[in-house]
């Protein structure tokens, strides 16, 4: 045991309140979070919490453990930790990440997290100052990620308002003044020197498959990324920089439209439609997918926000019985706005570098996940002490 801490279990340190049914929460215009088993579901304008604190989920298959910064309400299908005596908050909301809350089930027929579990949790607790410099090192991680996140999120919204100004709204595009000239087409007036066209005209339209999961040949130590729309479903940005699955270059012959080039926009046609990435790697999809090859007139970026401003109209090409699906017979016939070529290259300008920016912060806040990721457990148990994780840190990061 590292010099100064102390064993104890979890019922010692703080006890687990619960939260409280809540209407309109979905749809609040309050300054306080609401959480609930998974996490962020809306706001309120009283908090049920009045200091930052720990929320842990009570009921579901999943229950997660969040941290809030402000005091915060909860529902009642999670927990938040009130101490009974003095720790770092922070630090415990990261002890807690290293245990598994699913498996303290309360045996009811909804998976429910047990208090009495939790109470009964061993936990190994270092003096307070060392909880604070703990936190603070994860804390400083955590908030660089955010920080990439919602810098990525303003430069997604700046690229999308330019698109919509430009390509839907028409607004005068800089340098070339409000446009002069108009014409007719199947989606209206649009700007002269400008046409209408179905996206299959302009860009290369497939699908995938899935190879037999029964044969290893295929997936054993693959190496070539293989998507499925639950890899698009976590994207915080409509990137792609890696996939769950890998298969091999045998498993890759059975997929017709084969080894995809980085640049495809994928398009998710069922379960659910509507998740939407650029792929930043070579890669091989199911069928799941709508795959747009950009090898034409139209850039990359451009289909993307393209196909996000008419999301409604794709969507309206969907059937099926058991689920909804967009077909790519019902996909390619759907008609798309061809600007000029020189506004065009003017568009793909400023989006590559807003793409470009928005990628350097994925990697780089892969690569801090990653840091954090090693260093969780063995900050929180003592096997490394601070000094040595801000060393490590900085070779990391140099």
């Amino acid at each position: 045991m590292t010099a100064k801490w102390r064993e104890c279990r979890w019922g010692e340190l703080a006890t687990l309140e619960y939260g409280k049914g809540l209407r309109g929460y979905e749809h609040g215009a309050g300054s306080f979070p609401v959480y609930g088993t998974n996490g962020v579901i809306g706001s309120h304008a009283e908090p049920l919490c009045p200091h930052p604190g720990v929320i842990i989920g009570r009921k579901g298959a999943y229950r997660g453990v969040h941290y809030s910064k402000k005091p915060f309400f909860v529902i009642d299908t999670a927990f938040y930790l009130e101490p009974k005596t003095d720790i770092d908050l922070k630090w415990a909301y990261y002890q807690l990440l290293t245990q598994d809350i699913n498996s303290m089930d309360s045996g009811s027929a909804i998976p429910s997290t047990s208090r009495d579990a939790f109470y009964n949790l061993p936990v190994k607790v270092p003096p307070l100052p060392e909880q604070k410099a703990i936190a603070s090192i994860l804390g400083a991680l955590d908030d660089k990620i955010e920080l990439n996140r919602k810098m990525n999120e303003t430069l997604e919204a700046m690229a999308r308002a330019i698109f919509k100004s430009w390509f839907v709204d028409f607004d005068p595009i800089p340098g070339y003044g409000p446009h002069k000239e108009w014409q007719d087409s199947p989606l209206g007036k649009i700007p002269k020197r400008w046409r209408v066209s179905p996206v299959s005209d302009e860009v290369r339209v497939v699908g995938g498959s899935t190879p037999s999961t029964k044969e290893p040949t295929f997936w054993q130590s693959g190496s070539l990324c293989w998507a499925t729309p639950k890899d698009l479903a976590s994207l915080s940005s409509p990137i792609l920089l890696e996939t769950e699955r890998r298969i091999t270059e045998k498993g890759l012959q059975q997929i017709s439209s084969g080894l995809l080039p980085k640049g495809t926009v994928l398009l998710s046609s069922r379960a659910p439609i509507g998740y939407l990435a650029v792929s930043e790697v070579p890669v091989a999809v199911n069928q799941g997918f709508i795959a747009m090859i950009c090898d034409q007139e139209l850039p990359n970026y451009y289909v993307l926000y393209w196909a996000r401003e008419n999301m409604d109209t794709i969507e309206g090409r969907a059937n099926g019985t058991t689920f909804l699906e967009v077909s790519k017979r019902n996909f390619r016939p759907i008609p798309i706005i061809v600007p000029s070529a020189r506004v065009l290259q003017v568009f793909n300008q400023q989006a590559e570098g807003f793409h470009h920016r928005v990628v350097i912060n994925l990697k780089e806040s892969r690569t801090l996940a990653a840091i954090r990721d090693a260093l969780l457990p063995k900050l929180l148990s003592g096997e490394i002490r601070v000094k040595d994780a801000e060393r490590f840190v900085e070779a990391e990061l140099s």
